[in-house]
């Protein structure tokens, strides 16, 4: 093979290299290729995750107000049950005072 005849297939090699090139990325391109409506359904999901996200923190703030209340409410629960086992307990020993008393005049 002479200088001629290198140069000549090397030429060709190169060019059938550059155009199997340009093929694979205009098919790569041709099927990585975002549509109009892949757009818009990544929008509408979009939309969607921030509708969701928007709910879900809502009912976080409910849950956090409606706990706050609930605790509020057990501790006052809390508060009345001590103070209804205290007169309880004082009605308890008045009333074994009171037997006591009775027991004692027979």
């Amino acid at each position: 093979m002479n200088r001629t005849e290198f140069v000549i297939v090397t030429v060709i090699v190169l060019t059938a290299a550059f155009a199997l090139g340009w093929f694979v990325n205009w098919l790569v391109h041709r099927f990585t290729r975002v549509t109009q409506a892949d757009l818009g359904e990544l929008e509408r999901m979009a939309q969607a995750l921030h509708d969701a996200e928007e709910t879900r923190d809502q009912a976080i703030a409910y849950i956090q107000h409606r706990d706050e209340e609930v605790g509020r409410e057990m501790a006052q629960l809390q508060a009345e049950l001590h103070a209804a086992m205290d007169g309880l307990r004082g009605a308890r020993h008045e009333a074994e005072q009171l037997r006591q008393q009775l027991s004692g005049h027979e």
